[in-house]
């Protein structure tokens, strides 16, 4: 006899079955299974925090990487710095001839006289050592052509050349070109005899200090000056508080003393040649014809006439100490060195 067929019991439905079921409802097929949800929040959290570290790691690289160039560029400034001292070391200014042969040696002093300045008595005086050093200087010309300057550096110039010409013997002569006008003349008087041209400017015997004073305009403008000083004339020539009558009579004292001592450096280096009259020391100037007419000048002549006809050395020889491409740089590299420096202490009390 033949078995009657069972039933099968199947736990899962039909395709079909599940079909209908997602089409009568749509929100179950729209919402994905729990453990696929989480998978994906993990996902997302490992690659925002991979995206962070990488940030993280570029920008720690970038960092290193700025750091070293910065090191390798201070370390290539430092080496540069080094090699332009070498230079400068090296390339000294001086006579760029062979100086054995019978020559006539000039030292030019020209611009303003000044500390620093090209004209300062550290370089001119080193000039005229080379040069009255040398054998083959038959005679030391002053090149003339300065609106003039300090006179405390025109007095160190003045002293060494009287020194230089009572250790040595030789003549010293100056000659001015455009013009040779208060400290550049205490210079010159210390030469045996000064040549000009005719139409050089000479003299200006006298000394000024010279300033403003804003005190009316700040009372106008409704400015008060707070200056705070421990002394009761530490403030003196402020240009923004007010002058007393003392100070002033100070301060004329002591132009009338350093005017005193330029006379007396005039007349002992020009003797008896000197022409004295009362505007001679009054500070005018005068062309170089009058000046040779007052006997603040010897006579009319030029360089080539002095090596030419005076010193019967023809050849020139220039022993000007100059600076150099080298010296000016480094000079330069310095103060941009030190500028951080001078911001860093300008906040700090000086007493000054």
């Amino acid at each position: 006899m033949t078995e009657p067929l069972k039933p099968e019991i199947n736990a899962t439905p039909p395709e079909s079955e599940l079909a209908e079921k997602i089409a009568d409802n749509p929100a179950e097929q729209a919402q994905p299974a729990p453990e696929i949800v989480a998978k994906e929040k993990a996902t997302e959290s490992m690659g925002w925090e991979r995206a962070t570290l990488e940030k993280l790691m570029f920008a720690t690289l970038d960092e290193q990487r700025t750091a070293r160039r910065w090191r390798n560029g201070v370390r290539l400034t430092w080496l540069a710095f080094l090699v332009l001292m070498a230079w400068v070391f090296f390339s000294q200014g001086g006579p760029a001839k062979d100086v054995s042969a019978p020559h006539t040696a000039v030292v030019e002093i020209k611009g303003e006289i000044a500390s620093g300045a090209e004209a300062s008595a550290e370089s001119i005086v080193a000039s005229l050592r080379a040069a009255f050093e040398d054998d083959g200087a038959k005679a030391v010309v002053l090149l003339i052509n300065s609106p003039g300057g300090s006179p405390v550096q025109a007095g160190i110039i003045n002293d060494e050349i009287i020194r230089l010409k009572l250790k040595s013997k030789k003549p010293v002569y100056a000659v001015v070109e455009e013009s040779c006008a208060s400290a550049a003349y205490y210079i010159a008087v210390a030469a045996d005899k000064i040549f000009v041209d005719k139409a050089s400017i000479v003299g200006s015997i006298g000394v000024l200090m010279d300033g403003f004073g804003f005190t009316g305009l700040m009372d106008k403008l409704g400015v008060e000056r707070r200056l705070m000083t421990a002394g009761v004339n530490k403030g003196f020539l402020d240009p923004f508080s007010p002058q007393t009558e003392m100070q002033r009579a100070f301060a004329q004292t002591m132009l009338d003393q350093i005017h005193q001592q330029f006379i007396e450096v005039v007349k002992a280096g020009r003797g008896t040649r000197l022409k004295e009259t009362p505007e001679t020391f009054s500070g005018l100037f005068w062309s170089g014809q009058q000046a040779v007419e007052l006997g603040l000048a010897d006579q009319l002549g030029n360089l080539d006439y002095v090596a030419r006809e005076i010193v019967k050395a023809e050849d020139i020889i220039d022993y000007t100490r100059r600076e150099n491409v080298a010296e000016r740089l480094v000079k330069r590299f310095g103060a941009a060195i030190g500028e951080g420096a001078v911001h860093a202490i300008k906040a700090i009390p000086a007493v000054r």
